[in-house]
């Protein structure tokens, strides 16, 4: 809820936000931005009806958005959640990291706790003047974060969102075909009865992988009951605690999806703790294609998502953005790849 649903709800006297404004004259937060700062390439109908209803509103510029207009400060900063498996934040940060500096731009990380507080984000924000953030996911998808970052005007690009927000810059792996592909491989060579570790809630990729397990097994007509799923966070352990649950199942599963590699590592240690052989007894399959991946015995079949080059296309277009280069808001997304290995194998002939 924004600060003017939540003062409207307490019957308390509102304060016009520039989101009002867009949906008002129905055009862009940008847009909106442009006009208020007299940049001359809108048209003069779009300038009258921003201003028309920016008047209708009593609309204010905010301060504080209004003190960053000054002079670049050629600084991009990365806000990220701390994580307890660094592999996927170490690749998108040498992403970000290369496409700074090949621009000759500044870095400034931003590491942030599970429960966020939006007031230290913005105090990052205003305290460096960075020209402009990206967000890695879950960060991405974090509804207040992405409200302040627009009531500030600040430039941002969404790595990984669950919906990607239209007048920002967002990049995403194909995750749901990509799911698509990697059930239809493991139902290829041979496997009907199919468990799969879902990822942390807060992520929109989860939720993604999900439908494209979900589709694949409907596609086959086959079982894809809640007793085949089992819920991860994207750890180790939670991927091992997940596998355990799956493999106690009667009858247990021949192969095992895990929504990421983390996860998959921790379903073959559980595989191998009862006893189980990977992958004569199960398979095991992850998603990612992190280092984890080819370190792990026997070395995991994955699907490899281009995480440094998605981040880096995020942050050279934001850096585009910041420059007036070009209006380059807007959705890309990337396929993705299924990397062979050795924890996948038909299922025995007892299966």
């Amino acid at each position: 809820m924004s600060d003017r649903q939540q003062a409207k709800a307490k019957g308390g006297v509102t304060r016009a936000t520039i989101h009002d404004v867009a949906a008002q004259a129905e055009v862009s937060i940008k847009t909106v931005s442009r006009v208020l700062n007299k940049e001359p390439t809108v048209r003069n109908s779009t300038r009258d009806r921003v201003l028309k209803a920016a008047d209708a509103l009593n609309y204010e510029p905010n301060p504080q958005a209004r003190g960053l207009k000054g002079r670049l400060t050629h600084s991009i900063g990365l806000l990220y959640e701390n994580p307890q498996e660094f592999s996927y934040v170490q690749k998108a940060l040498e992403g970000v990291f290369d496409a700074c500096r090949s621009r000759n731009l500044s870095l400034l990380l931003r590491p942030c706790p599970e429960r966020v507080a939006v007031d230290d984000v913005r105090r990052f924000v205003l305290q460096t003047r960075v020209d402009g953030v990206v967000l890695l996911a879950p960060l991405s998808d974090h509804p207040d974060v992405v409200a302040m970052l627009k009531e500030l005007e600040i430039p941002m690009a969404q790595v990984s969102p669950g919906v990607a927000e239209p007048d920002t810059i967002s990049v995403n792996p194909r995750d749901r075909e990509a799911s698509e592909q990697l059930t239809e491989h493991v139902i290829s060579i041979g496997h009907r009865r199919i468990g799969f570790i879902e990822g942390d809630p807060r992520h929109g990729s989860s939720h993604k992988r999900l439908s494209g397990f979900l589709a694949s097994m409907r596609k086959y007509g086959l079982d894809s009951g809640e007793q085949l799923i089992s819920r991860g966070f994207f750890t180790f352990d939670s991927g091992k605690q997940a596998a355990i649950q799956l493999l106690r199942r009667r009858p247990s599963p021949t192969a095992i999806i895990a929504s990421n590699d983390d996860m998959a590592a921790g379903a073959i240690v559980a595989a191998r703790e009862r006893g189980l052989d990977v992958p004569g007894d199960v398979s095991v399959v992850g998603f990612d294609d992190s280092p984890i991946a080819s370190h792990t015995w026997p070395a995991l079949t994955t699907l490899r998502q281009p995480i440094s080059e998605m981040a880096s296309t995020a942050a050279l277009r934001l850096i585009d953005q910041v420059a007036g280069v070009a209006q380059v808001t807007g959705h890309q997304e990337f396929d993705c790849e299924i990397v062979m290995r050795d924890s996948l194998a038909a299922p025995g002939p007892a299966e």
